[in-house]
């Protein structure tokens, strides 16, 4: 067993425990574990698709895996048994209501969990096998997202004035439980990735502040968790491809602007990974990329790739 294999995923039943403390699998690896946040809205949740038959299961994870322009990369996911590999050397912990999700990396780590379904993905799929590659020491992701939730109002950090965002303080709190979890374990902050902005692009006054507010969110939570040069990420919400007008393009200028006033951040362009409607799970939900699995696990490798960058 190389030290990608935990276990392994049968179809979208779990047949190993996940539920275990990320300190386990660092104590199999050298060095402080290397931390990073993930956080947004929807689509950092996780939406994509692992083996619905909706549309024919276009779009599905198993379905691209087969027939997208992405399947060979993608073959690393499944072993020779054709289970859907666990990394024990990237752990994760996410919150879902009352419940906190643990263990190794693979599929079904979104807000479907609650209600027993491990058949989604979010980023964190492409994004951890990148930083687990990249890492001798263990990796873990700490995810905190909720959908429909703005920088504007709920993730208002205290920098930009008014009142702070209940999930910018939720975040705080869930960072911070997850590390506890980790005991006498050495870590490192070592990066965060924000992958957000639906609900901002729908108001004016949102996106008009935008670029502030993002500027705000990182300086906050690099003096939060007391890392002043904390790398970050900032995926673009590229849902539906280019386009040259509109909200879209507006509120995709202002994310841009505002991660280059971050310094050691780097903005993802995401718009070339965006599938079409007519070979997707939901083609009327362009809001989360039409449930393409393909287009999150693109998303998360794109965003894996620039941390990397970042990194060296």
């Amino acid at each position: 067993m190389n030290k990608h294999l935990a276990g392994v995923v049968s179809g979208a039943t779990i047949v190993v425990s996940l539920f275990v403390s990320p300190v386990l699998a660092a104590e199999t690896l050298k060095g402080p574990v290397k931390v990073f946040i993930l956080a947004g809205q929807s689509n950092m949740e996780g939406q994509g698709s692992v083996d619905h038959d909706d549309n024919g299961g276009k779009g599905s994870l198993v379905w691209s895996m087969a027939n997208s322009k992405s399947a060979t990369k993608m073959k690393k996911l499944k072993d020779e048994k054709g289970d859907w590999v666990v990394r024990d050397d990237v752990q994760i912990s996410f919150k879902v209501g009352d419940e906190v999700l643990k263990g190794g990396l693979t599929v079904g780590y979104t807000g479907y969990a609650a209600d027993g379904s491990r058949r989604h993905i979010g980023p964190e799929l492409g994004f951890g096998f990148i930083l687990g590659d990249f890492y001798q020491e263990p990796v873990l992701l700490i995810k905190t997202a909720w959908g429909g939730k703005s920088l504007f109002v709920d993730f208002r950090p205290p920098s930009s004035g008014g009142q702070v965002g209940p999930c910018y303080t939720k975040m705080v709190e869930e960072v911070r439980a997850a590390l506890a979890e980790l005991g006498d374990q050495k870590y490192e902050i070592a990066g965060f990735y924000w992958q957000q902005g639906w609900n901002d692009m729908c108001e004016q006054p949102a996106t008009a502040e935008y670029s502030r507010n993002l500027v705000n969110l990182v300086s906050d939570l690099r003096k939060e968790f007391k890392v002043p040069t904390l790398p970050v990420v900032v995926g673009e919400l590229g849902n539906g491809g280019p386009v040259t007008e509109g909200e879209m393009f507006e509120f995709r200028k202002a994310q841009e602007e505002g991660t280059k006033q971050i310094k050691n951040a780097v903005f993802i362009k995401t718009t070339d990974f965006a599938r079409p409607a007519e070979l997707s799970p939901c083609p009327t939900h362009d809001h989360h990329w039409f449930a393409n699995a393909e287009s999150y696990f693109l998303i998360g490798e794109a965003a894996g790739e620039g941390m990397k960058s970042l990194l060296k």
